[in-house]
């Protein structure tokens, strides 16, 4: 954890025209692609308040076919996200950096990297995205966040996802990168040991 509020970070997502409000609306629209798609698993890491997430699986017709689990470090966060979960969601106070949390949520059929990968150095985000086929299902979706300021990141992480066995659905964004990707490889076992990545301070 850095010395940021991670509860009041979430105040820009109310700020209509902010830049976190219109990331978090493209995150939302892929969300429901996913579930329209038939996602029936889905893993998020650093989840916050799951605002990305829980309002799109809560409305979707079909969340009784979903279960997720959501995790993340902040109690406040973890709290408030419980408290708009629906049947099915789980959600886990815990390190989301390390593999073992997604024990018997994984293989996923989304997961989701959002907020994170703008806080962790670039050898983490590297590492990150070479473990995430551990937790991915062949065809698994994974939408992912970084902000695009100078040096634009978002082409470099991309070139590691498809280094990593995945296949570039698409990226949007000018200010903040919502990049999707598609698993194509086979099915990797768990390594419950594995640390992704560590915060670093802003």
């Amino acid at each position: 954890m850095t010395e940021r509020d991670w509860v009041k970070w979430h105040d820009f997502y109310d700020q209509p025209g902010s830049s976190l409000e219109r990331r978090l609306r493209t995150v939302r629209k892929w969300v429901e692609v996913a579930l329209d798609e038939g996602a029936s698993r889905v893993v998020s890491l650093c989840a916050g308040q799951g605002r990305d997430l829980l309002p799109v699986l809560a409305g979707h017709p079909r969340r009784g076919q979903v279960r997720a689990r959501l995790v993340e470090l902040d109690e406040r966060n973890a709290a408030a996200a419980r408290s708009i979960a629906p049947e099915g969601a789980e959600v886990v106070c815990g390190d989301a950096a390390v593999v073992r949390a997604y024990e018997g949520a994984v293989p996923a059929d989304l997961v989701l990297v959002c907020g994170v990968f703008g806080n962790i150095t670039d050898d983490d985000i590297r590492r990150t995205v070479a473990t995430l086929p551990q937790l991915c299902a062949p065809g698994a979706m994974v939408i992912w966040t970084r902000g695009r300021h100078e040096p634009d990141l978002v082409p470099v992480i991309c070139d590691w996802f498809e280094d990593a066995g995945f296949e570039r659905v698409g990226v949007e964004g000018t200010d903040y990168g919502v990049g999707v990707h598609r698993y194509t490889g086979p099915p990797v076992p768990l390594e419950p040991g594995t640390r992704m990545f560590a915060f670093v301070g802003q």
